[in-house]
This record gives structure tokens, sequence and C-alpha cells, in this order.
């Protein structure tokens, strides 16, 4: 290799960390160098050209890496809309638990027809529409479920109350004769709903995107929330 400038390999070094996406280590650096290179010293220096600059070179334990610069932060952060998968049982669950709070499992799962997971309530958690209401006060206190602010200002509505009735949604085209346990869900005057048959497994059921009304029980998958919203009467 033929001798290279000091400035040249300022160049070198700065190109080897650019090109890395995770922290390299002086050694592996030095390893790209020219024999009898002091890498040290031009990490030091090139550390300092990067102090005042949108972008600083850091040290971080052994190893070296490019960073935004700290106080730039604020300005560099992106809020996205993440779309994310609503299981058609994490659909059901949150329809039967709107229109029944406050609502235990047991409760919900004798509407359904079908035993709960424990992740269909883990992931309404999550989302933030529905929360602990508290105890039934019969043998060991269950836990009853209710939607939360979060769930009414999603779906736009202003109070549960606003929830559409079943013939509202038959006249908007969003319940049809296949919806059954929609109907059960959404008309039932109380909790004891007559159980259709054994429990079965809620596994392998077809997922819907969270932003799908849970107005239509029965709908397709992948329907926008907003496209069956605005044409329900609340």
């Amino acid at each position: 290799m033929m001798t290279m400038s000091h400035f040249d390999k300022i160049r070198l070094l700065e190109a080897l960390l650019f090109a890395s996406d995770s922290p390299v280590t002086t050694k592996d650096l030095s390893y790209h160098m020219p024999d009898g290179t002091d890498t040290d010293a031009l990490l030091q220096e090139l550390s300092e050209l990067y102090s005042n600059r949108g972008v600083n070179l850091l040290k971080i334990e052994k190893a070296w890496a490019f960073r935004t610069a700290a106080d730039l932060a604020n300005d560099l952060k992106i809020e996205k809309t993440v779309r994310q998968k609503l299981s058609r049982a994490g659909l059901e669950t949150l329809s039967i638990i709107a229109y029944h709070q406050p609502v235990t499992r047991p409760e919900i799962e004798e509407i359904r027809g079908v035993h709960i997971s424990r992740g269909t309530i883990d992931t309404l958690l999550e989302l933030g529409w529905i929360e602990l209401k508290g105890h039934r006060q019969v043998p060991g206190r269950p836990s009853t479920w209710g939607t939360t602010l979060a769930f009414l200002d999603h779906f736009g509505l202003e109070s549960v109350k606003d929830l559409p009735g079943v013939e509202e949604l038959k006249a908007s085209g969003l319940l049809d004769s296949r919806a059954s346990l929609a109907s059960e869900a959404m008309g039932a005057s109380s909790m004891e709903v007559e159980q259709q048959g054994p429990l079965d497994s809620e596994e392998g059921e077809a997922g819907v995107e969270v932003n799908t009304s849970i107005d239509h029980i029965e709908a397709e998958d992948s329907i926008p929330m907003e496209d069956q919203i605005e044409n329900t009467d609340a």
C-alpha cells in the first residue's frame, strides 16, 4: 500500500465508520488502517471535527459510531401511525364488553360460545380500549371489564349510549342475517344469553385490522373502520 497522508487516513477512518451499521471497535478500525497508524489519536481528532455538527462521533465503551446530535433529538422525532392486527376474537370480545359492561370473562365466553385466550384481553388492554372496572360481589369475585375514554375517542363516540342499536346496524347494512353473535352481543337485555353449543377454541380465527368497525362482527377482514363508522348513525 502506498504511503497515505494524514488527511487521507482521516477520510478512510470516516468512511469506515459511516459504512458500518453498528459501532466499530478501535481494534477493527486499526485492521483497515495503514501500518503504524495511531488510530486512537485519529479517532479523537475526528470526534473533535464532528463535535459541533448535526452528526457526532461518539465512543460507546470500546467502539465508535456516528450518531445524531443529542440536542436535535426533539426535532428529529417522526410520529407514525402503526396499523395493528386485531383478531376476530378480539373484535367480538370488544363488542360484547362495549354493550354489556361491566362484564366478566365468563359472561363474555357465555355470549361468544368460545373460550377467550389471555392474549385477547391483553391485546385490548394494550390498545387502551378496555380497563378493569371492579369485581362482582359473588364467590370468587371475578373481575369486570369495561371500555375506556380512549375507546370512545377512537370510534368517535361521546358515550357508550351513542353505540348504535341492532336496528340501526341493520339499516346501515353493517349487520346481516349471518351475524347471530352480533345480535346477541348488541341486542340482549341481560347477560343471561343461552349458550349455543359447547365452548370451542378460538385458535386460527381470521385477523382483522384494528381500525375495523366493531359494529360489524361478521365483517370481512381488513375493512377500514372509517368506511363503516361514517355510515353509522350513532
